[in-house]
């Protein structure tokens, strides 16, 4: 008989840890040795009922607990939030998270961590943080050191592998449903994520600095190239899209020039097959992120696998799969986090993240635009790499390893036979 393997995780939301929730069940189920069930859960304010707009996930439907209620202790429980949420259910307890884009975390978080008897993160940078983090727990009465609050269970990296028959190459013909014919340059520059709280400069994913940055590049320039922003604040409603355009007109506004280059919204879910699309179109000639910090970076990984250039900051989560030989990582330092992009227990003003230098900014947006010919070769070995080294299929083979190292024998049910009894 299988051992029983709940995973409690936000599977049907629009989110990174939906996404990432999906592959890791997917990738449970096909190593068929588990009876693996799901218990949906929500992740903050991102739109719920993902899988019934994508069948091609229905079948995991199939594995949905029927209630709440536990039908028993779970040989195998696994949780995929943020580490203070762990909590111990079954006889083995497995925690995965994404991890951390700042240099330090809450000490609740190595609390969480604690309570598992393994953890599973996306990066060596989420690894090293957990691994590094030490507290004082002081006594309240006295103020004297009662505890030291380190991580004492075991931590394990498992990427987050692209599904390479997904995210590949495509010829301009196999593009069917991206229409980019509003954008009228036939260069244009790539971001894909959200644009969180903060000030300008200091929301994590930086968007808005990559908007203001892209103006002040390009401005009074005859032809310049266009920049296509596929970003959302919370979700994919009319009232979200207004306030994205809102901040860029804003950010517009600051920048004093003649003319400046186009920037464009794509706003709204698609499909992995339409993100491809998007990614292929030849319109799109290469990614930009600015980051100040990722626990993995999902679709800098995605991207990659269509051979075009990126440009992207040189910490965090995302070096572990984009080579600093076939990219353009931009310099930068270490900043305090600013209070306005702030989440409380998780991403803490003492801690730091990445401040990219805009000087660097200035000029690789520059010269990939007029040197693209020299990019187009290092494109292609960064896409080698990421299809050799971390597709899906290798992060599922990873996920088997792992568990087989980790998980003890499991006692088996049997069902009881009593020997006949003869009358007297």
């Amino acid at each position: 008989m299988k051992p029983m393997f709940i995973v409690s995780c936000p599977i049907d939301t629009y989110s990174g840890y939906g996404a990432r929730s999906r592959d890791f069940v997917k990738a449970l189920i096909e190593l068929d040795k588990y009876n693996v069930k799901i218990l949906p859960q929500r992740w903050g304010i991102t739109p719920w009922g993902f899988i019934e707009d994508h069948p091609e996930w229905e079948f995991l439907t199939k594995y949905y607990l029927d209630s709440p209620q536990l039908p028993k202790q779970p040989e195998i429980w696994c949780q995929i939030t943020v580490p203070n949420e762990f909590q111990p259910v079954g006889k083995f307890n497995i925690g995965l998270t994404a991890g951390i884009e700042t240099t330090i975390c809450h000490a609740s978080w190595i609390e969480g961590l604690n309570r598992m008897d393994l953890n599973l993160v996306s990066s060596e940078h989420a690894k090293k943080v957990f691994q590094n983090a030490k507290f004082e727990k002081r006594d309240s009465r006295n103020n004297q050191i009662i505890d030291i609050i380190e991580l004492k269970k075991p931590i394990e990296i498992l990427f987050e592998g692209a599904d390479i028959d997904v995210y590949k190459p495509i010829s301009k013909e196999e593009i069917k449903f991206i229409n980019l014919d509003e954008v009228k340059e036939s260069f244009a520059y790539l971001f894909v994520g959200h644009w969180m709280q903060g000030n300008l400069g200091e929301d994590r994913k930086n968007v808005g600095l990559l908007v203001k940055a892209f103006y002040e590049t390009f401005k009074n320039q005859p032809s310049p190239p266009s920049l296509i922003l596929k970003t959302s604040a919370t979700g994919a409603s009319y009232m979200d899209r207004e306030n994205i355009l809102d901040r860029i007109r804003i950010i517009k506004n600051t920048v004093k020039a003649n003319t400046l280059p186009n920037v464009y919204l794509l706003h709204g879910e698609f499909t992995d097959s339409e993100m491809n699309e998007l990614y292929n179109h030849p319109k799109i000639k290469a990614m930009v992120s600015l980051t100040k910090g990722e626990g993995f970076g999902r679709p800098l990984l995605e991207f990659s696998l269509t051979k075009k250039p990126i440009i992207t900051t040189n910490w965090s989560g995302h070096l572990d799969f984009l080579h600093k030989n076939f990219n353009i990582l931009l310099g930068g330092e270490l900043k305090n986090v600013d209070p306005s992009a702030s989440v409380q227990d998780m991403i803490l003003t003492e801690s730091q993240w990445f401040n990219v230098n805009l000087i660097e900014v200035n000029n690789a947006l520059t010269d990939l635009y007029k040197n693209y010919k020299n990019y187009i070769e290092s494109g292609k070995k960064q896409a080698a790499r990421s299809r050799n080294h971390f597709s899906y299929n290798q992060m599922k083979n990873l996920l088997d390893t792992t568990l087989i190292n980790y998980l003890p024998i499991f006692p088996q049910e049997v069902q009881l036979k009593l020997p006949e009894l003869k009358l007297l």
